[in-house]
């Protein structure tokens, strides 16, 4: 009998308060390795010796117990569950069951507020009780039916410095928008946010890359305008020309260089700048 799981178990006895439900093809005593069914949850007509589908969790004081209600996500699962409640040890999530589901703040890659759904997976804890948590990238699947330039949508359930977006596709499968796709601006994005975005790799595992970025030749008229942008807001200057470091053009425009020069070149081609030694201004 598996916690955490729906599962397919034998009726092996009938009592006034429900029944007693066992995994009768297991090496272990039925007798001694029973679980019980409520009487509210028992299907009408079931007798012993009938099989019947079920969820094993653990009730308020603790005890293993079977229901057949549907539970919102099981263990190993994806599934999207709103905040009832946030209390002194973490947030509860209603998943359907008469108990709620804990998640802790421990196991929080953001804090959450009452009413907001948050993307989790359960898990058992060390003290074998059902738990949720935001960290669901060993939950996420690497195959995906997606190629290369193919739009999708995903949550993002992580955010590094170092690497970028962890995002959960359809809230299934495994993708990142690495720190230089994101334009240089991890403050657009935050936890819980969806994304639309395009793929722009798949890697040999099968993992998505993701780009939130169009592609370079329509991506470089938006950079144009950003650019000006800037310019406005200095007064008509940027204080720097293409010839400046890499570095310095990506921490001031969030652009690679590359990418800083073509839409430099765009706005010359245009005539809505001058570059100068040091400068570029608008014209």
């Amino acid at each position: 009998m598996q916690l955490g799981k729906t599962q397919k178990l034998k009726i092996i006895k009938s009592v006034d308060f429900g029944m007693y439900l066992a995994d009768t093809d297991a090496k272990s005593d039925p007798e001694k390795d029973k679980v019980l069914l409520p009487k509210k949850y028992v299907p009408a007509g079931a007798k012993v010796g009938d099989e019947v589908e079920v969820f094993l969790y653990k009730d308020s004081e603790d005890r293993l117990i079977a229901a057949t209600l549907k539970p919102g996500v099981e263990v190993g699962g994806l599934a999207k569950l709103r905040v009832k409640e946030v209390a002194r040890i973490g947030a509860f999530l209603d998943w359907g069951m008469e108990k709620d589901l804990l998640l802790p703040f421990a196991e929080q890659t953001r804090k959450v507020k009452a009413g907001e759904e948050v993307l989790v997976t359960a898990y058992i804890d060390k003290s074998d009780r059902l738990c949720a948590t935001m960290n669901v990238y060993e939950a996420l699947e690497n195959r995906s039916p997606y190629i290369a330039n193919m739009k999708v949508k995903g949550v993002v359930y992580q955010i590094s410095e170092r690497f970028g977006a962890f995002v959960a596709v359809d809230e299934r499968y495994s993708a990142l928008i690495p720190k230089k796709e994101m334009y240089g601006r991890t403050e657009m994005l935050r936890v819980g946010d969806v994304v639309e975005a395009r793929i722009g790799r798949v890697l040999e595992d099968g993992r998505l890359e993701l780009s939130i970025r169009d592609k370079a030749y329509n991506q470089r008229n938006d950079d144009a305008v950003f650019i000006l942008n800037m310019m406005d807001e200095r007064g008509g200057h940027l204080g720097f020309n293409d010839k400046a470091s890499p570095e310095d053009i990506l921490r001031e425009t969030g652009m690679s260089k590359a990418q800083f020069k073509r839409a430099v070149g765009k706005l010359l081609k245009d005539g809505d700048i001058e570059i100068t030694k040091d400068d570029i201004h608008r014209i």
